[in-house]
């Protein structure tokens, strides 16, 4: 059984489970982030949208609800909704570190997976995953060997480097998490081969057969796995005159975009009434290369 408690430290109370500190509060100042990867949390948050402006945000684990308490502060109106399993610690939080009233915070006693489902689509401006750490942590505590990703680096793309900060800054933590717990981090974002379109498939948002070969080169050589595959070459790109590149564009637009938006909008999956290759935990056939 864990043991859960709450300690006063460093200028305010620690949530500690089975001695490792899963939240920092301040009650006389919500709007102090101690923990440096909640800061960057609380970074990205203040990024969103108008300064100030109430949000609805969905947050996957919860502990001492220290972003849910920032967000309340910052962003007076919001409401919020938490999903944290363990009612016990849930219990200990509201006793000892009590939110504020009229806080707009609602939590729910079920984990991620079965919470994010019951939800309706268009309930949240936000998602907070804050159970990744805490996974990592029980994974490492289990004797696991961890192995976590990076994301790529969008900057050679010209429809996602928008976005390269936003994965920049997920990429830190998730080596500060690696960090933490002892965690191999495979680093896809220096992977500057990736910027090849030819190791990506048609729709240009998953790996083609070379980029899954060469992912998986990366990954045994970063485990120090020794192997026989061979890194591939990606496959041949046409140079398109400037009229074709941008109706090839558009039929991107069409057949993958669009579609990737519509199941985004109305939480479908591309894998909805597909079968799984392994129904059933299971040890996969092992496959020689030529």
């Amino acid at each position: 059984m864990a043991e859960r408690e709450v300690r006063l430290m460093d200028g305010g109370h620690v949530v500690l489970v089975d001695g490792r500190p899963q939240s920092h509060v301040d009650l006389a100042d919500p709007t102090r982030l101690a923990f440096d990867y909640v800061r960057r949390m609380g970074d990205v948050v203040d990024a969103l949208g108008d300064p100030g402006a109430p949000m609805r945000a969905i947050h996957v684990g919860g502990a001492g609800m220290t972003l849910p308490r920032y967000l309340a502060a910052t962003r007076p109106g919001s409401r919020q909704t938490v999903l944290e399993p363990d009612e016990e610690l849930t219990a200990l939080v509201r006793r000892d570190l009590p939110l504020p009233p009229r806080s707009g915070i609602k939590v729910r006693p079920v984990d991620g997976r079965a919470g994010l489902v019951d939800l309706p689509d268009g309930r949240a401006d936000l998602l907070v995953l804050d159970a990744y750490d805490d996974g990592l942590a029980r994974l490492a505590a289990a004797g696991a060997r961890v192995v976590v990703f990076t994301a790529f680096d969008p900057g050679g793309s010209a429809t996602y480097r928008l976005l390269r900060g936003r994965f920049a800054l997920y990429n830190e933590l998730v080596r500060e998490a690696a960090d933490r717990h002892g965690a191999t981090v495979v680093d896809f974002w220096r992977m500057r081969e990736y910027r090849h379109w030819g190791y990506w498939d048609e729709d240009r948002m998953h790996m083609g057969p070379a980029g899954h070969q060469r992912m998986a080169v990366a990954v045994l050589d970063t485990l120090g796995v020794e192997h026989d595959l061979a890194v591939p070459d990606p496959r041949e790109i046409t140079e398109l005159a400037r009229r074709e590149q941008w109706r090839q564009h558009a039929t991107w637009v069409r057949d993958s975009a669009a579609p990737w938006v519509h199941r985004r909008l109305t939480g479908r999956s591309s894998g909805d009434g597909l079968d799984p290759r392994w129904p059933t935990l299971a040890r996969p056939p092992h496959r020689t290369t030529t």
